[in-house]
C-alpha cells in the first residue's frame, strides 16, 4: 500500500510572513488522516513546522503516521526548510515515541501551574518591586543576545536565532516597560538586586487566559541561595494580583536545575517541543 499526501487547498500566506498548507493523508488514494505543515515566521523561511498530524483510528498502529511525517518533511525540504519543529502533548506517548524514532530531539517543554487562591509569601530577607526604566533598558540589550544564544545552542542557525529573538522581544513588548498586561519585577536582598522576572498575560491553555513567565534569571553572583525559587514565588504573587489562576512557562531542554525547581513548585509539563535538522 502507498501512503501519500494530497493537498486540500493552496498554500496560505499569513500576515506574519509564515506559510502553511493542509493535506489529506491517503493510502491508495483513500483518506486516512490529515497533516498541516508550515514555516515558522519566528525562525525565518527556513524554519519548518509540522503543525498537526492525525491518523484516523481504524488506520492507526500501521505506520501511517510515520510515513506521513516523513512525507511532510520532504515537502518542507522542497520549500527550502533546513529544519523542522513539532510540539507534542506531554501525554501523547505514542507520538513522542514516533518523534524520537524519526530522529527528533527535545528542544524545550511547556509547563503550567494552577495557582493557589492566596499569593505565596516571599522568603524572609527578600522583597520584590517593579523594574525601573533604566533597569529595563539594560535588561533588553542582554535579553535579546542571551535568548538568541539559547536557540543557537540548540541547533538554530545564528541568523535565524537572532531574527527570532528580536522579533519575539519587539512583538511582545511593543511599548517597552509600559506594554499593557506586562509586569517586570526585580528581587532584592539586603538592598541589592539579585534577579528579575518578566510576567505577561497570555492564553496559556486553549481557551483559557492566564499569565506566562517570559524571562526569569538570578544574577550570577547570587546563584545557589534560593533566589530562583523566590523569583518564581514573586511571579505567582504578580499573577494572582493580576487575577490570573494559571501560570505557564517554557524551559529549554538540558536545564535540569530549572526543571526540577518548577516541578517542585507544582508545575506540570503540558507539551514537549522537538526539532530535527533536514539534511
Amino acid at each position: 500500500m502507498t501512503t501519500t499526501l494530497r493537498p486540500t487547498g493552496p498554500i496560505q500566506h499569513e500576515a506574519n510572513g509564515a506559510t502553511s498548507r493542509s493535506y489529506e493523508v491517503c493510502v491508495n488514494s483513500r483518506p486516512v488522516g490529515a497533516v498541516e505543515i508550515g514555516t515558522d515566521a519566528r525562525f525565518g523561511p527556513r524554519g519548518g513546522v509540522i503543525r498537526s498530524l492525525r491518523i484516523d483510528e481504524p488506520d492507526r498502529r500501521r505506520g501511517r503516521g510515520t510515513v506521513a511525517a516523513l512525507a511532510a518533511e520532504e515537502v518542507l525540504r522542497g520549500w527550502g526548510c533546513t529544519q523542522v519543529g513539532v510540539s507534542v502533548p506531554a501525554d501523547a506517548a505514542t507520538a513522542l515515541r514516533m518523534a524520537s524514532a524519526l530522529g527528533y530531539t527535545e528542544r524545550g517543554r511547556n509547563m503550567l501551574k494552577e495557582l493557589p487562591p492566596e499569593p505565596p509569601a516571599l522568603p524572609a530577607g527578600v522583597e520584590g518591586r517593579p523594574m525601573s526604566e533604566a533597569e529595563y533598558e539594560r535588561w533588553l540589550v542582554r535579553a535579546i543576545d542571551s535568548y538568541a544564544q539559547n536557540w543557537m545552542d540548540r541547533g538554530v542557525p545564528e541568523e535565524q536565532a537572532r531574527a527570532k529573538s528580536l522579533a519575539d522581544h519587539t512583538g511582545n513588548l511593543p511599548d517597552g516597560l509600559a506594554t499593557a498586561g506586562t509586569w517586570f519585577s526585580v528581587l532584592t536582598a539586603d538592598g541589592a538586586v539579585v534577579g528579575h522576572v518578566w510576567v505577561a498575560a497570555r492564553e496559556v491553555r486553549p481557551g483559557e487566559q492566564g499569565t506566562y513567565v517570559f524571562d526569569v534569571e538570578v544574577a550570577e553572583e547570587f546563584r545557589g541561595r534560593g533566589h530562583g525559587r523566590a523569583l518564581m514565588l514573586l511571579a505567582e504573587r504578580v499573577s494572582r494580583e493580576a487575577g490570573a489562576e494559571l501560570l505557564g512557562l517554557h524551559v529549554f531542554a538540558g536545564n535540569t536545575p530549572a526543571i526540577r525547581l518548577y516541578e517542585s513548585l507544582g508545575y506540570e509539563t503540558t507539551a514537549v517541543n522537538l526539532f530535527k535538522q533536514l539534511l
